[in-house]
């Protein structure tokens, strides 16, 4: 049924906890992704709903499972915590899908471990539907992330600021290594431990840094560039992650634990939404900044590894950290230029680039509509629908004139572009028509709070194909009024 395959439990106990689900009384199947299923490997009926929720509740564990808790700890809004671990997280185990990429199969929700710090180990609804909708989103959108298997209805209430229904998620992922993982360790000065993660990381995911001589200078030097171009393309979408603590930054690379996340609707680069983050540290600016925070964090916990010599150590490491910045630029540039049609380099494109930001914040433009009607205006034939396409991408703005005045030198801009380049392709495979709008998924939470999850199948399907102009999920692209707008996203525990 799952061809499991468990390298994770195979490392010493201190690396984690034994711990199986908790049964839970009336299991219902809201949500099976069967290509995801068939991309495992897994051998699973997607007509048997009733034994599909069993096992993605916790109440059947299949075949070769090895239920732990991992162990880790973490800087939460920049104070460590030294113990954290899966409080309400279980991995199940780990397959080697079709690609031969190992995955690993988690539950969350599905009851306490010893690592819950007196939380009750489930999770509600809500919490429960908004992962599943931005894990799938972003797989649409070609950005790395953890992946949505299963969504089940518990049958019991979670208990919040309210009860609530509980649901059990089934996340998959690259591997669940976190910063956080070599934090515990270096917290405990267990080195041996370190040595032993950090050769665990390069064998499954970087094994070609076996033949590099100093392994581990490389091995930082590679999560540092993965972290460096994710958060470039969450910046090029409007994603605001809400909870970048080390904890929730994975060495694989994949963006991980979708809780007070959210998108920009209209572009402001110290957008908050997260309820938590009452100081703005997770600004959608101040990602990058943080990723580099995170990165030293690691750093620290590898020092040992890279020299015997401290000094040189830090030496080592610094110049990791100090090219966190200039890969960051590289692939944020890269990922604006073809934003706005443009295939080659030149030395003004972040000025154009960072001018029409200016003036969609001035302006209060929204970002996903900015830029895809920038994108319809590159494609539109001269005339009528020229004249329209301009009309829509300037009246995105309150004033327009600073849109209007903008235009004429991207315009001259793309005319030093090679021939026979088509700008208009190019903009309509990275700039999406729809994403998943914060006020979307809050109606399609209130919906399934009151039983009917169309609303939730029907956003998915609107999603599965983000750059495609499709009619009948025209309703989607639009930005929500103001009284729609969502201005706080919370955590799910």
């Amino acid at each position: 049924m799952f061809p499991f395959d468990n390298s994770y439990a195979r490392l010493p106990e201190r690396f984690h906890a034994s711990v199986y689900p908790e049964a839970v009384s009336g299991p219902v199947l809201i949500k099976f992704n069967e290509a995801l299923a068939k991309n495992l490997s897994l051998d699973l009926d997607p007509k048997d709903t009733n034994r599909l929720a069993a096992i993605f509740a916790g109440n059947v564990l299949p075949p070769g499972a090895e239920p732990l808790a991992m162990a880790y700890a973490g800087h939460q809004f920049g104070n460590f915590v030294p113990q954290l671990g899966d409080g309400r997280a279980i991995l199940l185990g780990e397959v080697v899908d079709v690609a031969g990429v190992r995955r690993d199969i988690q539950l969350k929700g599905a009851g306490p471990t010893p690592f819950s710090r007196r939380g009750d180990g489930r999770a509600a609804l809500g919490p429960v539907l908004r992962e599943y909708i931005i894990s799938e989103a972003f797989a649409a959108l070609g950005i790395p992330a953890t992946r949505a298997l299963a969504a089940v209805l518990s049958g019991e209430p979670v208990y919040r600021e309210q009860p609530v229904p509980g649901a059990v998620f089934t996340r998959v992922a690259a591997s669940h290594v976190r910063v956080g993982t070599f934090q515990y360790f270096a917290a405990r000065e267990d080195q041996e431990a370190i040595r032993i993660l950090a050769d665990y990381v390069i064998d499954r995911h970087y094994p070609d840094l076996k033949q590099e001589p100093e392994p581990y200078l490389a091995l930082l030097q590679r999560v540092s560039d993965r972290q460096a171009a994710l958060i470039a393309r969450w910046l090029s979408i409007g994603f605001i992650h809400g909870v970048m603590n080390t904890d929730n930054m994975t060495i694989s690379g994949e963006s991980i634990d979708f809780g007070p996340c959210a998108f920009l609707d209209e572009y402001d680069p110290m957008k908050v939404f997260s309820s938590i983050d009452r100081q703005g540290r997770y600004a959608y600016r101040n990602q990058p900044g943080i990723g580099q925070w995170n990165i030293a964090r690691l750093a620290e916990c590898l020092l040992p590894l890279l020299d015997a010599d401290e000094e040189k150590a830090v030496g080592k490491a610094n110049t990791v950290l100090k090219s966190f910045g200039e890969t960051f630029q590289t692939h944020w540039i890269a990922a604006f230029r073809r934003k706005l049609g443009l295939a080659t380099d030149e030395t003004g494109d972040a000025e154009l680039v960072q001018d029409l930001l200016t003036a969609m914040h001035e302006g209060r433009a929204d970002f996903t509509l900015t830029f895809r009607r920038l994108t319809d205006l590159a494609g539109a034939e001269e005339g009528p629908k020229a004249v329209a396409a301009e009309a829509a991408f300037t009246e995105g703005f309150m004033p327009w004139e600073k849109a209007e005045q903008w235009l004429p030198r991207w315009r001259a801009r793309l005319t030093r572009e090679p021939e026979r380049h088509d700008a208009a392709s190019l903009m309509r495979s990275v700039n999406p028509a729809i994403i998943p709008r914060n006020h979307r998924i809050e109606q399609v939470i209130r919906a399934a709070m009151e039983g009917d999850l169309k609303p939730f199948e029907r956003l998915l399907e609107a999603l599965a194909e983000p750059y495609a102009d499709r009619a009948e999920f025209d309703e989607y692209r639009e930005a929500p009024l103001d009284e729609q707008k969502v201005r706080l996203t919370f955590c799910g525990t």
